[in-house]
C-alpha cells in the first residue's frame, strides 16, 4: 500500500564529516585540473577510453544509475563511521566526467540499496530499512562486529543481507542536485520481509521489485501505486536483480535456482514466460543490465571452476537475436575489462554511449564508481568475430 511518511532523520556526525571530506577532495581534484583516472590495458582499450574515478570520500561507493537526462547519478555509498550505505545524488558531466559533490536523499540511517529514477526524473525509487524498531541495536551489533572483525583482521567473504525491514521508497526531486536531503517519503511497500531490488519500467508505471514473503527472494512487479500486484517468478532459490529492456516487453534477472549462490543471468517475458537462461557452467554471472539502443546484455561474471583460484569479475557483453519464434537468443559473450580489481554492476548511459560501474581501481583499492566512453563499433566488430571464432564461454 502506498503511504506517505514523514521519516528524516539527522544526518550522524560521522556521515556530515564524510559529507565535508567529500566536499574538500572535489575542491582539491578541482584545483588540481584534472580527475582520477586509470589507463587501460590493451583489451580494455580496445572497447573504451581510459576510465575515470567519478565517487571520492565514502568508505565504498557504487551500484549507479543514470537519471533520464544523465545529468546526475544515483548510488549508495557507505559513509566513513556509519555502517550501512545511504543513498546520495552526484551531478555529472559525461563531456567532463570527475568527481563531484554528492547530496544524500535517505534518512541517514538503516540499511539501504537499489536507487533508480523515475522515467520523468521527478521520482527517486530505493530499497531502506530505516523503519526497522529495533534500528539502533542493528546499528550498534553491525559496529560492534566491524570492530572485532577490525581488531582480529578477519575480512569477511561478502553476503548481502537480506533485512526483513527493507521495504521500497520514492523520494521526490525537484530537478537540483545540491537541494536538501528528502525529508518526506512515499512508502510502496509494507509486507513482513525483504523489499528491495527495485526499478521503474520504461513507461514508468509498474515498479519492478524482490520480495521473499513467499519464503525465499522471487521476483514482482506492481503498479506504481502499489496495486495489481503480481508474481513473476517462483522457483526454489534466489531470483534477483531483475530490470526491463529498454521496449518493457522482456526481463532480465540472476537467479541461484540451481546449485546456492552459483548466480546465472536468465531472461523472461514481461509477464514472466518464456524464461530461458542466457549463461551455465561453474561461474557466477550477476548484475544484468541492457544496452538502451543496441543488442547487448551485459553483466559481471567469474570463473568460479577452481576452488583453489581466487576468482576475478570482469565486464561480459553479448548480443542477442529474436528468432522466429519470438524468443530471444544470444551470442557468445566478449570480455570487456581484465583489471586485476573486480569490475562489477556495470550500467549503460540513456545514449548508450558510456559505461559507468563498480571497481577497486581506486588508489585506497575501495570500490567506487568509474566512468569510460565507450567504443562501440569496436565491440560491434569484436561480437561479430566471435561468430566466426571457436565458442568462448564465460568468463
Amino acid at each position: 500500500m502506498k503511504t506517505a511518511c514523514s521519516a528524516f532523520y539527522s544526518l550522524p556526525l560521522s556521515a556530515t564529516r564524510w559529507l565535508l571530506v567529500a566536499t574538500a577532495h572535489v575542491l582539491a581534484a578541482a584545483a588540481m585540473g584534472h580527475a582520477a583516472g586509470a589507463a587501460a590495458s590493451d583489451l580494455e582499450s580496445r572497447f573504451f577510453e581510459a576510465p575515470v574515478q567519478i565517487t571520492i570520500g565514502a568508505a565504498k561507493a557504487g551500484e549507479g544509475y543514470f537519471s533520464p537526462d544523465s545529468r546526475q547519478i544515483c548510488y549508495q555509498a557507505v559513509p566513513h563511521g556509519y555502517p550501512f550505505y545511504q543513498i546520495f545524488l552526484q551531478p555529472i558531466d559525461l563531456a567532463n566526467p570527475r568527481p563531484t559533490t554528492p547530496v544524500r536523499i535517505s534518512t541517514g540511517r538503516g540499511r539501504t540499496t537499489c536507487s533508480w529514477f523515475s522515467p520523468d526524473g521527478k521520482q527517486l525509487l530505493f530499497a531502506s530499512s530505516h523503519l526497522d524498531p529495533a534500528l539502533e541495536e542493528t546499528e550498534n551489533a553491525a559496529r560492534q562486529q566491524a570492530a572485532e572483525d577490525a581488531a582480529s583482521g578477519r575480512r569477511r567473504r561478502y553476503a548481502w543481507d537480506f533485512d526483513p525491514w527493507m521495504d521500497l521508497f520514492t523520494a521526490p526531486l525537484d530537478g537540483s542536485s545540491t537541494s536538501e536531503p528528502a525529508k518526506v517519503f512515499t512508502q510502496l511497500t509494507s509486507e513482513r520481509g525483504y523489499d528491495a531490488e527495485c526499478s521503474f519500467s520504461p513507461d514508468g508505471t509498474q515498479v519492478l521489485f524482490v520480495s521473499d514473503r513467499d519464503g525465499d527472494p522471487d521476483i514482482y512487479v506492481m503498479r506504481v501505486d502499489g496495486s495489481e500486484l503480481r508474481q513473476l517468478t517462483n522457483q526454489p532459490g534466489y531470483d534477483g536483480g531483475p530490470f526491463f529492456s529498454p521496449d518493457g516487453q522482456w526481463i532480465t534477472y540472476r537467479t541461484d535456482r540451481l546449485e546456492k549462490d552459483q548466480l546465472h543471468i536468465h531472461v523472461m517475458r514481461a509477464d514472466g514466460s518464456a524464461d530461458v537462461a542466457v549463461t551455465a557452467g561453474q561461474s557466477v554471472e550477476w548484475a544484468p543490465y541492457w544496452h538502451p539502443t543496441k543488442p547487448w546484455l551485459i553483466w559481471t561474471g567469474a570463473d568460479h571452476s577452481d576452488p583453489t583460484a581466487r576468482p576475478n569479475y570482469d565486464l561480459w557483453v553479448a548480443r542477442y537475436t529474436i528468432t522466429e519464434g519470438e524468443e530471444l537468443q544470444f551470442s557468445p559473450p566478449l570480455r570487456l575489462t581484465d583489471h586485476a580489481s573486480a569490475d562489477v554492476l556495470p550500467v549503460f548511459s540513456p545514449d548508450g554511449e558510456h559505461l559507468l560501474w563498480t571497481t577497486g581501481r581506486s588508489e585506497d583499492h575501495s570500490s567506487q564508481l568509474w566512468l569510460a566512453k565507450l567504443h562501440l563499433s569496436s565491440i560491434d566488430e569484436a561480437l561479430d568475430e566471435l561468430l566466426t571464432a571457436p565458442h568462448t564461454t564465460t568468463p
